[in-house]
Formats: C-alpha cells, sequence, structure tokens
C-alpha cells in the first residue's frame, strides 16, 4: 500500500491511496468511525481501473493523521487474532 497525503490541516487530512484493497480500507473506516474524536472518516474509489483510492478524515479533537494510525494499528491487531483462530482450526480439524 502507497499512500500520499494531498490536503491536511490540524483537522482535516486527505489521502491518495493505491496498491490496496477497498475491503482493507473499509476496515480502517469502520476502525476511525469508532472514535469519538472522528466526525467524519470516508473512503471512495476514483476509478475501479486505476485502483486508486481517496480518504478523507475529518476530526474534532486531536490530529487525523494519529486517529488513522491508531485505526490501522487496531485493525492489524483484529487481523491477527484471526489468522490465529483460524490456524488453530485447520490444525485442530
Amino acid at each position: 500500500m502507497d499512500a500520499k497525503i494531498t490536503d491536511s490541516s490540524s483537522k482535516e487530512i486527505s489521502l491518495t491511496i493505491t496498491k490496496s484493497d477497498i475491503g482493507t480500507l473499509y476496515i480502517v473506516q469502520h476502525e476511525l468511525l469508532k472514535e469519538p474524536g472522528v466526525e467524519f472518516a470516508g473512503v471512495i474509489m476514483k476509478h475501479p481501473l486505476t485502483k486508486e483510492y481517496w480518504m478523507r478524515v475529518n476530526t474534532s479533537k486531536g490530529s487525523p493523521l494519529k486517529e488513522i494510525e491508531k485505526a490501522t494499528k487496531t485493525a492489524i491487531e483484529y487481523a491477527n487474532e484471526l489468522k490465529k483462530l483460524v490456524n488453530s482450526k485447520i490444525k485442530g480439524a
């Protein structure tokens, strides 16, 4: 995944993301929207053939970039837990 900041202020950040999957970005968006300081988190596909996505995050308090980092870490932790669970079930079968 490659991400580039296209616009940034103290309460809003816009990113252009390539080499990713929209499903992954939806998971990060879901985690962002759980945070009380996040007012908006949106992801769109610019065009299906280019696989370029845009993400925008608005916060009422705190840094939007830090909120993205926190949401991403949480999503990775959940994915690792799921991987361990699936692997344990496969080995036990």
